[in-house]
């Protein structure tokens, strides 16, 4: 008797399970693609600051800050898509998870 009542309990929580799993998922690449975001700013910014060493006129700084802004715009712009993207795979997968459920506890016709 308990080992039924304890099978049925593990067999009710699978989707629980397969959901914290699809949330980790989600979170670990999230995590990875806010890292490299992070370090492409920074890296971005450090060569900025080399750069604007060697500008001899204000003109060559209005460019180079130019150049830089827009630099940072397509990489905030890249880490936005892949985030999403990201947040869709996961939304789909839960989608997919709770479908399957209704599905499995849904009256036999």
């Amino acid at each position: 008797m308990f080992q039924d009542m304890s099978k049925k309990l593990n067999v009710s929580m699978e989707p629980i399970k397969e959901l914290m799993e699809i949330q980790t998922r989600m979170l670990e690449k999230l995590t990875e693609q806010q890292i490299e975001c992070a370090k492409a700013c920074m890296n971005q910014t450090m060569s900025q600051t080399r750069e604007l060493q060697s500008c001899g006129s204000a003109q060559e700084l209005i460019e180079l800050q130019k150049k830089y802004t827009q630099t940072v715009e397509a990489t905030l712009k890249n880490a936005s898509s892949e985030n999403l993207e990201t947040f869709n795979e996961a939304r789909e997968a839960i989608e997919r998870l709770t479908q399957n459920t209704f599905d499995a506890f849904a009256p036999k016709k």
